[in-house]
């Protein structure tokens, strides 16, 4: 081997191991199926899609495309209550979608299940595996996330959907990548980044490197906000009004130990502060209801109980049935269910309510993606409606959206960040079927120490 050999070999690339897809359906966008298309090429691939842009049928499409090239199964993990959704927008497409609890329940085609279930099924006997909402994989414990990722290891086709990979750090894009299989994610970290300063649980871009991660990103990741980010036209892609609306309530209680009321600042004394402004939070929510759809959002049990007697609503719980879930969510849909209570780790993720463009949340945490995720539900494209999104909290809490607005400082940050750099080369990569590689180009020759004798 010599030394252009050696140099060679060190080229950081992920060749596309799919196939080329036909008779896609024409009821997607043209953007769509470009970017079904491209995963379809790539095998492995991630779609990094803003709220509204077609995740659902997008999946359902490249799933039935690789069901019909390998005839193998294919199966989508999806979060709580998003199944049963993606069922009925299989039969939108004309594309059969199973549900199944277990492996046992696994006929012929596509198969959709929760999360939760996952350890139920043997993924040898699929031919591709769908994430869908995957950046829900954060919420999970190391566990979960390593079994997620191991038991998939030797799929041969895999997908990857979320509208947030990563909102306030780039960890996730490395949990996505070592899903796919791309890289693991020590060996992103080592790649293209260097501990920021003496902590070492921060990581930034090298300075060097910033251009070649966008690069080695774009070539199994496609990241829009909306279709004119890769050169398409927006059409009927624009968002209405959001309007926000702060609700400061004044709490009665004071934090034990102290004197004077003062803001809360470690989690406990946000707890404390959450059930001592308990009452008077439940009454704003009743003042803001009238006889329009809403959705009221909480954190705690206790919230969630009064919210309920207090405004007469349909409660979806952690302990309710799927059959019950499913029966309120589609009264939700058509209009006879007026109120719904429930949680975000619940109804926050994947749920189509465009229906609705009312929603207060009553209790919330400092999880900026949670918060992101709630919102999006409403105000997400197709949504033909200004949306009124109100949060209530009482005046001990004002650490809690502090924190939220700097994380969705950050998200906005990184995600024209990612823009910026992915959408030239996106828009190209996903009309190109070249290999994926990372150019290196030394330009500095190698010197060697005098000590050296070569021969």
């Amino acid at each position: 081997m010599n030394y252009q050999e050696f140099i060679a070999k060190k080229r950081i690339e992920d060749v596309p191991t799919g196939f080329g897809a036909d008779g896609i359906s024409d009821q997607l966008f043209d953007f769509q199926r470009d970017i079904v298309r491209w995963a379809c090429r790539r095998g492995r691939a991630a779609l990094f899609e803003n709220c509204g842009l077609g995740k659902t049928p997008q999946q359902l499409v490249w799933a039935n495309q690789v069901l019909e090239k390998t005839g193998r199964n294919q199966i989508i993990f999806a979060p709580l209550g998003v199944s049963h959704q993606t069922v009925r927008e299989g039969v939108k497409f004309g594309i059969d979608v199973h549900l199944a609890a277990s492996q046992d329940d696994v006929r012929p085609g596509i198969t959709v299940t929760n999360y939760e279930k996952m350890h139920k099924f043997d993924l040898s006997q699929f031919g591709g595996v769908v994430l869908d909402e995957s950046s829900i994989l954060k919420s999970y414990d190391g566990a979960t996330r390593n079994l997620i990722i191991t038991t998939a290891a030797r799929v041969p086709f895999k997908l990857a959907c979320t509208a947030t990979p990563a909102p306030n750090d780039y960890m996730e894009l490395g949990n996505h990548a070592e899903f796919l299989g791309v890289m693991s994610r020590p060996e992103m970290l080592a790649t293209f980044f260097v501990h920021d300063g003496g902590d070492t649980a921060k990581w930034r871009l090298k300075g060097h490197a910033e251009t070649e991660f966008w690069k080695w990103l774009c070539s199994w990741a496609v990241n829009i906000r909306a279709p004119i980010d890769l050169g398409y036209e927006n059409g009927n892609f624009n968002l209405p009004a959001l309007n926000m609306q702060q609700h400061i309530v004044r709490s009665n209680q004071q934090l034990d130990g102290y004197l004077f009321a003062l803001p809360a600042s470690s989690l406990q004394e946000r707890r404390d502060a959450r059930r001592g402004s308990l009452s008077e939070r439940v009454e704003k929510a009743c003042e803001l209801a009238d006889d329009n759809q809403w959705v009221f959002w909480c954190n705690l049990n206790a919230e969630s109980d009064a919210l309920t007697k207090a405004l007469d609503a349909k409660e979806i719980r952690g302990d309710t049935s799927e059959e019950e879930r499913e029966r309120i969510i589609l009264g939700f849909l058509d209009g006879s269910v007026k109120r719904v209570v429930t949680k975000g780790a619940i109804w926050g993720f994947g749920m189509n309510l465009q229906c609705c463009y009312n929603t207060a949340l009553v209790g919330i945490s400092d999880s900026y993606e949670m918060f992101y995720q709630i919102i999006r539900r409403f105000w997400r494209f197709g949504q033909t409606k200004p949306v009124n999104a109100h949060v209530i909290i009482s005046d001990l809490e004002g650490a809690v959206l502090a924190n939220i607005k700097r994380k969705e400082k950050d998200a906005e940050r990184m995600a024209d960040e990612m823009v910026r750099h992915m959408a030239s080369i996106s828009s190209v990569e996903i009309k190109c079927q070249s290999r994926q590689t990372i150019g290196y180009n030394p330009i500095t020759p190698m010197k060697l120490p005098s000590w050296i004798k070569l021969k």
